[in-house]
């Protein structure tokens, strides 16, 4: 039995929010959408995506969609639960599975105009090294997240180590997550594409059952995004754009310099299918929580 619950950014060391009451649950279930027609209400855009509050632009191959803010945040708050979040650009959905089917997957779209990210660091990181101290910094946060009757996290480890392409200026990485120590675990696909005055930033998340249908799709869909002329990494000036206060390690630690975007945020665990959630839907930075079908089958512990 495959894993429904999800999470969209690690934020390590990050501070647990809130877990929602079992009553609250089971009037998430009674109100929640037919997923099937909610999805036929949805208005999807293909080819050449303009994204202007990013100065971006996707150019969509076929295999994918596009959601505007509008739709997008209806998804995210109306289908899937999830708290409003005015920094929603869009989403990214590939057309098969649908986002009706139980592997269903989509892809967050926001941006950070934190000012110009340099990736100097890039070349020198030893991820191995990095990845040891996030595991560090969440298991010492585990006691206060208990304390505060949250549960555990665990990272696990990465499904897919960081990679940066100077040469297109994005970087990519996935993390495998666990929480109160269950069995199924969570994946959570990052791709951050480096622009002159920010960057854009793309969340799939899934259960580590569909890592291998998740990663083909982001593997696609990485160069069909884009800055346009004028808003690329190349385009920097050093005289007068605003810099980072960070630069690529912290876009993958989510170290406390990073102040804009998913880093910033704090919700609930991204949870699809509420009778395979964890005991106690738990918060984490940049997550939220997904709950459309059978929600309410599932026990409540």
């Amino acid at each position: 039995m495959s894993i429904r619950t999800m999470a969209l950014a690690l934020l390590a060391g990050a501070t647990l929010l809130c877990a929602a009451a079992p009553a609250a649950h089971a009037q998430d279930a009674q109100d929640a959408p037919d997923p099937a027609a909610f999805v036929q209400s949805l208005h999807f855009r293909s080819g050449t995506i303009e994204v202007p509050a990013a100065k971006a632009r996707f150019n969509l191959g076929p295999e994918f969609q596009y959601l505007d803010q509008a739709d997008a945040r209806r998804v995210l708050e109306d289908l899937w639960g999830n708290p409003p979040d005015a920094d929603v650009l869009g989403l990214v959905v590939p057309r098969s599975p649908s986002l009706a089917d139980d592997d269903s997957w989509a892809v967050v779209v926001t941006y950070s105009d934190d000012g110009y990210v340099s990736d100097e660091d890039a070349s020198k990181m030893n991820y191995t090294k990095l990845l040891r101290e996030m595991q560090e910094q969440t298991e010492a946060a585990n006691p206060e997240r208990e304390k505060a009757g949250y549960g555990t996290l665990q990272l696990v480890g990465w499904a897919v180590p960081p990679r940066y392409d100077a040469g297109n200026n994005k970087l990519y990485w996935a993390k495998e997550l666990a929480f109160n120590g269950q069995p199924s675990h969570v994946l959570n696909y990052d791709i951050r594409v480096l622009g002159r005055h920010g960057y854009l930033s793309l969340n799939a998340v899934s259960g580590m059952g569909e890592l291998g249908l998740v990663r083909a799709g982001m593997e696609k869909l990485l160069p069909m995004a884009e800055f346009e002329p004028g808003a690329r990494y190349a385009d920097h000036n050093p005289k007068t754009d605003k810099i980072a206060a960070y630069g690529v390690a912290t876009l993958i630690g989510g170290g406390l310099a990073a102040k804009a975007g998913l880093f910033a945020k704090l919700g609930l665990v991204l949870a699809k299918f509420w009778k395979l959630l964890l005991i106690g839907a738990i918060a984490l930075g940049g997550v939220a929580r997904k709950f459309f079908g059978e929600r309410n089958k599932g026990t409540v512990r």
